[in-house]
């Protein structure tokens, strides 16, 4: 919806099935990050970083946790979006601003439910929205300086 660069964060530990799930709840609950794959693309190039997340146990998924800390230095802007199920998405918004060191200039959760149910989509265009016309701004305010 962006038209922008894109870029997977990767995790080194594995993920699937009972275990791997286990393993996220336990990271999630410890507040641990997770070994990730060195992200290819310099976030410090780029005006705004969008990260998202999905929730569990109402915290950042531990590989988030560990591209944010890695990253939050070289972070002009950022946003964020989560996915999740129950409830949590406020305390993983607020662990992210933490995390990043920095607050979003828009954060979008979407729920599991509205996935299924195909009601996302006015939701994702409003974060859309918003985001462009920050990056609209903060070009012009580029021009001006």
């Amino acid at each position: 919806m962006l038209s922008a660069d894109l870029e997977e964060i990767c995790d080194c530990t594995e993920r699937r099935g009972v275990m791997g799930y286990m393993r996220c709840l336990a990271d999630s609950w410890r507040k641990r990050p997770a070994e990730i794959v060195p992200a290819g693309l310099d976030t410090s190039q780029y005006d705004l970083v969008v990260v998202g997340t999905p929730v569990s146990a109402g915290s950042v998924s531990a590989p988030v946790r560990e591209y944010l800390l890695e990253n939050r230095l070289k972070f002009r802007h950022v946003a964020f979006f989560c996915s999740f199920g129950g409830l949590g998405s406020q305390a993983a918004f607020d662990e992210m601003r933490a995390l990043a060191g920095k607050a979003p200039v828009a954060q979008c959760k979407v729920r599991a439910t509205e996935v299924q149910r195909g009601v996302v989509a006015a939701s994702l265009a409003l974060f859309v929205s918003v985001l462009k016309h920050h990056l609209a701004h903060y070009e012009a305010l580029e021009w001006a300086c």
